[in-house]
């Protein structure tokens, strides 16, 4: 029977009840408005067929929310004095729902059965960027994400070339997927409320996108490395580029319509591609 004295919300109730302090080292942010429910939800487009991925399950309001609405619900969480929480929303789902208490940074996120196809997630805010990045490139059959992140998590994301947001995450994510802010979040969707400002990020992997490389990674990141310099002179500090790497690639450069002393934040991410192969000849 449920006990009258507790909340009716799912968080506040499980707080009350599991005597759950939000951990600040961890970047933990409750979702206290269930409201932002529905709308990433709608945002996230889900079918009955799809199995759903969420980072940082908190005390579950998403994930038993998710569970509803999908064949499969995979949820990780690092905290493992959550566990009962977590438990007290995934157990009615059964055998459709998988609780992973693991750092999702070391997860091999492949190994996770079944395959994922969407990516749900209020992600702390310390691995945000980690977290897509990685789930990108990891899980070939996710079609789309939906996050909670801070702000300007969420601009660099979709920034264009030329802009002071733009750098690796903007690239690398671009690379694979359309990427847009969707919707602005309150912060008082949150406890304890976060002293910075959310909103959702929606990334739609592009079907005719060709898989991101470790040459082309490599390229991305060495290239913002030194934002300051030249994106020839950066990549001339890099260990993985020989000693002609810098006239090969101011050629490169021109060949691409460039200037040959451009900075990475000018190319755009089908530049950084065409770079890429233009090195690996």
């Amino acid at each position: 029977m449920n006990d009258p004295t507790l909340p009716t919300q799912p968080t506040l109730r499980r707080m009350r009840e599991f005597a759950v302090r939000p951990k600040r080292d961890l970047g933990q942010n409750f979702l206290i408005d269930s409201n932002i429910l529905g709308v990433i939800a709608r945002a996230a487009d889900l079918h009955a067929d799809d199995v759903a991925l969420e980072i940082g399950g908190g005390l579950g309001v998403l994930s038993e929310y998710l569970a509803q609405l999908v064949h499969h619900t995979h949820v990780i969480e690092i905290d493992r004095s959550l566990e009962p929480a977590l438990r007290d929303a995934l157990d009615p789902f059964g055998d459709h729902a998988s609780l992973h208490l693991v750092d999702a940074l070391a997860l091999d996120l492949s190994s996770l059965d079944p395959a994922p196809t969407k990516v749900v997630a209020n992600l702390p805010y310390g691995i945000a960027a980690t977290a897509i990045l990685k789930t990108i490139e990891e899980l070939p059959l996710v079609t789309t994400w939906v996050a909670m992140v801070q702000k300007e998590v969420g601009v660099r994301f979709a920034a264009t070339a030329g802009s002071d947001a733009y750098g690796v995450p903007s690239v690398l994510a671009q690379l694979s997927c359309e990427v847009r802010v969707h919707h602005r979040v309150a912060r008082t969707v949150f406890h304890p409320v976060p002293n910075v400002d959310s909103v959702l990020v929606v990334l739609r992997r592009r079907a005719d996108a060709p898989p991101v490389d470790r040459a082309l990674r490599t390229l991305v990141q060495a290239g913002f490395a030194h934002r300051r310099k030249a994106l020839a002179g950066s990549l001339k500090l890099h260990p993985a580029y020989g000693k002609d790497v810098r006239e090969r690639t101011r050629a490169a450069l021109v060949e691409l319509g460039h200037p040959e002393d451009a900075r990475a934040e000018r190319l755009t991410p089908e530049d950084f591609r065409a770079l890429a192969q233009k090195l690996s000849r």
